[in-house]
C-alpha cells in the first residue's frame, strides 16, 4: 500500500472506463474491478443502440452530446426506431412525442403503410407510430475497449479480482480493502453500476438508494429473414421492443423490471415465456428456435437520472452511478461530465446543453 493514487475508480463496466479515459494523464488512477474482466455485467450485456428519447428528457441532453462523439469514432451504425402503438398504446405515444416537443429530437408520425414499410411485420392493430429517424446501433465491445486502451495508455492502473469490502477515510486519504488488497487514494469513484449504494454504505457516503432491476433478453431464429435495415420496433407502452441481428434472427425483450440484489444474473422462464407471448401476439414472424437468453442489471437513482459529483457527506467520495439503461449511450458525455467535476473544469462547448446540476447527488438530501 505504498502508492497513493490520485483517485481510485471503483468499477471498470463503460461507466468506470469512460471516466478513467476522460481523465487521461491528469490524475494517477487506480480502477478497481471485482471480476476477472472489466465489463461483466450490464457493460457486456446491453442490446446495444443509441437512441435519444430512451431514458427520457432528463436523460437526453447526455446522449444527444454523446452522440456526434461516438459517430465520428466509427461506434454507430444506422439503424432507427419505429416506436409504436395498439389502441392501448395511443396515449403513451402522444405522451412520447409530448415529452420531446421542445427539444432537439426529430419524431415523426407514421400510420399503417409507414409502419408496413419498415419490415417489422406488424399485425392489424397497430397502425400508428412516430419514427427516432436518429437512432443507431453501437458497438459497444469496441466503444469500451477504446475507453480501457485509452486509461490504459495514459497509465491507469487496472487491478480485476479486487472487490472493494472497506472503506475508511483516515488522514485525509482513503483506506481501500479490496478481496486481495488494499489501495491508498486522495479520491474514491463510486462507478459500481448495480453494487453502488454498497460501496456508498461502506464510506458512510449519503445514502442514495440505486436498485437494480434485471432486464431479460432472447436471440430468436425466425423466418423468413428479417430486412438487414428494419429498424428497432419499440411498443410505446413499453411492453417489448426487438431488433434484427445477423442474418435471421432477432434480437427481443420483454422490457421487464424486476428489483433485485446485485448479483451475476440470469433469466427467469416466467419472463422468456412473457416476451415470446407479447412478440407474437404483435408480429407475424415464425420463430423457428429460441437460440439463447440472457439478463442484465439496469441500476437506476429514485428519480431514474444518473448521479454525477461529489458526495454531501462524505469527504473525497464521488458519485458516477445510476446510469439505468442508457450508461452507454450517454458515455462520452456523462464521463466527461464526471471527469470536469472532479478536476474542477469548465464542461467543453460540445456538452452546453448539459446542466450538471440535475444530476447532483445532494438533490436526495
Amino acid at each position: 500500500m505504498s502508492e497513493i493514487f490520485d483517485i481510485a475508480i471503483i468499477g471498470s463496466g463503460i461507466a468506470g472506463a469512460g471516466l478513467a479515459a476522460m481523465l487521461g494523464d491528469k490524475a494517477n488512477i487506480l480502477l478497481l474491478e471485482a471480476e476477472s474482466a472489466p465489463g461483466y455485467h450490464a457493460t457486456g450485456r446491453s442490446a446495444a443502440f443509441w437512441s435519444e428519447t430512451y431514458g427520457g428528457p432528463a436523460v437526453q441532453p447526455l446522449t444527444s452530446a454523446t452522440g456526434p462523439k461516438l459517430k465520428a469514432g466509427g461506434f454507430l451504425s444506422p439503424r432507427g426506431i419505429a416506436h409504436v402503438a395498439d389502441k392501448d398504446g395511443l396515449e403513451a405515444l402522444k405522451q412520447l412525442q409530448d415529452n420531446f416537443a421542445d427539444t432537439s429530437v426529430v419524431l415523426t408520425p407514421l400510420d399503417r403503410k409507414d409502419i408496413e414499410a419498415t419490415g417489422g411485420r406488424l399485425k392489424e392493430g397497430w397502425d400508428l407510430g412516430l419514427k427516432e429517424g436518429s437512432c443507431e446501433d453501437i458497438d459497444v465491445g469496441a466503444l469500451h475497449a477504446h475507453f480501457l486502451s485509452i486509461a490504459q495508455k495514459s497509465g491507469t492502473h487496472l487491478k480485476t479480482y479486487n472487490r472493494v469490502t472497506g472503506l475508511k477515510r483516515l488522514d485525509g486519504y482513503w483506506q481501500i480493502k479490496t478481496t486481495r488488497d488494499e489501495f491508498k487514494a486522495k479520491r474514491v469513484v463510486n462507478a459500481a453500476g448495480a453494487w453502488a449504494s454498497e460501496v456508498a454504505a461502506l464510506a458512510g457516503a449519503l445514502p442514495i438508494v440505486i436498485t437494480p432491476y434485471r432486464r431479460t433478453m432472447i436471440q430468436l431464429q425466425v423466418s423468413p429473414t428479417p430486412p438487414a435495415e428494419m429498424p428497432l420496433i419499440m411498443d410505446a407502452l413499453t411492453r417489448f421492443y426487438f431488433k434484427p441481428e445477423d442474418g435471421n434472427r432477432i434480437w427481443l425483450t420483454p422490457h421487464d423490471e424486476h428489483a433485485q440484489a446485485p448479483a451475476d444474473v440470469a433469466p427467469e422462464e416466467i419472463d422468456i415465456a412473457l416476451a415470446i407471448d407479447r412478440f407474437s401476439k404483435a408480429a407475424d414472424w415464425k420463430i423457428e428456435k429460441v437460440e439463447r437468453c440472457w439478463a442484465g442489471l439496469r441500476s437506476f437513482s429514485p428519480d431514474r437520472a444518473p448521479v454525477y459529483g461529489a458526495d454531501p457527506l462524505a469527504e473525497g467520495f464521488f458519485w458516477c452511478a445510476g446510469q439505468g439503461g442508457f450508461g452507454i449511450q450517454t458515455s462520452v458525455a456523462g464521463s466527461m461530465l464526471a471527469a470536469c467535476l472532479l478536476l474542477g473544469e469548465e464542461l467543453p462547448d460540445w456538452m452546453a446543453e448539459v446542466d450538471p446540476t440535475r444530476y447532483r447527488p445532494n438533490r436526495f438530501r
